[in-house]
């Protein structure tokens, strides 16, 4: 992404022209204006980069158009220029927001030096909305000693420092954004953006222009020229999350990304050369999307050019506790909550649990435990939603059968319950929590909907 149109505005034609030629020929899209009124003209028709504005036009203060710009959403750059240069006025000018000051009569070389510094500036500000940045010093954030996850370290050692394309799989639940910003902080590109697309977040109709921008009027409601988010992550790397939910039509013009490194903004003719570094992740299995003719096969490959499964929780042994105790750590301090633990029972019930959500099912049901903890007290199993190591829930007012009163709850409310615990543990996910309760996906609706769940 860089500079590509900008509009000159002074009233003293030799300058106007002559800053109009030096752009030129450094290939910008130049349009410029003598007055103010014709300055408004030419920015209400289209979207710009930079303005150079002179302090003193024949209509009016060059700080009016100065505030009208710095005013709006999607506003260019602003470099002020005059032959009346002081301090009070450069400082009045920033504060106003103009990025720069420049005093006639000015060199092509100082020229240069702005524009750079308006491209520099430019992209880290529009990147900042969408840059995934890590402010900790931790030196891996991919927690356990199993061998799996040994495994998994390894794989993502060797390939962090390569440039190769990343596919990384597994189910729900099991870390696997987590692996795809441990190979970004590891590689040569961890001082360059870091922009991730959750793909089944964005509307089929929205996603080209989310991954490749649009012009100005390109359809309706784009008011403004917008770089997408392979622009923005020019030099660095772009995570394409769950890429398997990309629409067929849009695959071919990823995969023309990923080998010609070019695309066209939507409603753009101009080819736009990008070098970015491609991680994706899908739940789904990729090549039974191929076989079915929803994935294409060549894009498929292109991914997949080094292939990294992420581990279920199920598989990772002790590790389970490891992380329910990191989890615990990270979530009092979260909830300022001092000195707090599992109970033994509580231990033997984390262990024994084969945690069908995996470790976004853990980190949730630790989090909910220490909100609801007594100040003072550990944790028990059914404050994880956990049976405990006796094999009924610990404690929990929500028992089937009150011995003490001989109260016994319905076959309906034990029904309801066992449910809503089902949905908690699949983070809402019907399809999942269906499947492990031997239902199909319509019947568990209905059942939501008689229980009123929803919530």
């Amino acid at each position: 992404m860089a500079i590509e149109k900008i509009v000159v505005v002074d009233d003293e034609m030799m300058i106007r022209k002559a800053l109009e030629t030096q752009l030129r020929n450094k290939r910008y899209s130049v349009a410029s204006a003598s007055d103010l009124k014709g300055a408004r003209k030419i920015l209400s028709r289209d979207s710009f980069d930079l303005v150079f504005l002179d302090l003193r036009l024949p209509d009016g203060e060059g700080t009016d158009l100065l505030e009208e710009i710095t005013a709006k959403t999607e506003a260019p750059m602003v470099v002020m220029m005059t032959g009346y240069g002081s301090v009070e006025s450069a400082v009045s000018c920033m504060q106003m927001g103009a990025f720069d000051y420049v005093v006639k009569p000015f060199s092509f070389e100082q020229i240069e030096v702005v524009v750079d510094k308006v491209a520099s500036f430019d992209k880290m500000r529009r990147v900042t909305k969408y840059y995934v940045e890590e402010s900790d010093t931790r030196s891996s954030d991919i927690i356990g000693e199993s061998q799996p996850v040994q495994n998994l370290k390894n794989l993502v050692n060797k390939v962090a420092k390569t440039e190769a394309s990343v596919l990384i799989t597994g189910e729900n639940g099991t870390g696997k954004e987590l692996v795809a910003r441990e190979l970004y902080r590891n590689s040569m590109l961890a001082k360059q953006p870091y922009i991730r697309v959750n793909c089944a977040a964005i509307s089929e109709t929205l996603m080209e222009s989310e991954f490749f921008g649009h012009e100005k009027g390109a359809f309706t409601g784009a008011t403004d020229r917008r770089e997408g988010r392979f622009e923005l992550a020019d030099g660095g790397t772009i995570l394409l999350d769950e890429i398997s939910e990309i629409a067929p039509a849009l695959q071919a013009k990823l995969l023309r990304v990923l080998q010609e490194k070019e695309f066209e903004r939507v409603g753009g003719n101009k080819t736009i050369q990008v070098k970015v570094r491609v991680l994706a992740t899908t739940n789904r299995d990729l090549m039974g999307e191929v076989k079915k003719g929803n994935f294409r096969e060549d894009l498929y490959y292109r991914l997949n050019v080094f292939p990294i499964e992420v581990p279920p929780l199920r598989d990772r042994g002790l590790d389970i506790l490891l992380l329910a105790t990191s989890f615990l750590a990270r979530h009092a301090r979260k909830h300022g909550i001092e000195e707090i633990e599992f109970s033994k029972d509580c231990v033997k019930a984390i262990e024994s649990h084969n945690w069908p959500g995996n470790v976004r099912e853990l980190e949730n049901a630790v989090e909910r435990a220490v909100i609801l903890a007594e100040k003072g007290n550990a944790i028990e199993a059914d404050l994880l939603g956990l049976q405990s190591a006796g094999g009924s829930k610990s404690t929990n007012p929500s028992k089937i059968l009150d011995i003490e009163s001989g109260e016994i709850e319905s076959m309906e409310e034990v029904e309801r319950k066992h449910i809503q615990i089902a949905l908690q543990a699949f983070d809402g996910n019907r399809t999942h929590a269906a499947e492990k309760l031997g239902l199909n996906v319509r019947t568990l609706r209905n059942k939501i909907k008689q229980y009123e769940l929803e919530g």
